[in-house]
């Protein structure tokens, strides 16, 4: 059984910016979730073993740089220009298995993280 532990999540102004962090990130592919209330657990970013194959969100791209340091085990997710859209919870996801669908989806990740809380005021 793999632990994640997610932080770095916090009360941030419209065009601010935070970076969350997610260990151990292990041998995995990786992948950021988020779910607003009320709304679906949605991908916002995915990052492969090697990180080789990176995936964004349409609605993040530009302002989210999700990357990985695989000597201190940890994956991040460093996200700029917030806006009040982006306000959440926050999900590190680890898949064990090998190949990457076009668009990553919850049920295809063995580990999830507690999640972290990212308010973004206006």
């Amino acid at each position: 059984q793999v632990q994640l532990v997610e932080s770095g999540g916090g009360l941030v102004q419209a065009g601010g910016s935070l970076r969350l962090s997610c260990a151990p990130s292990g041998l995995y592919t990786m992948g950021w979730f988020r779910q607003a209330p009320g709304k679906e657990r949605e991908s916002v970013a995915r990052i492969s073993r090697n990180a080789n194959k990176i995936y964004y969100a349409d609605s993040v791209k530009g302002r989210f740089t999700i990357s990985r340091d695989n000597a201190k085990n940890t994956v991040y997710l460093q996200m700029n220009s917030l806006k009040p859209e982006d306000t959440a919870v926050y999900y590190c996801a680890a898949r064990s298995g090998l190949g990457l669908s076009t668009v990553p989806v919850p049920s295809e990740y063995d580990y999830w993280g507690q999640g972290t809380q990212v308010t973004v005021s206006s």
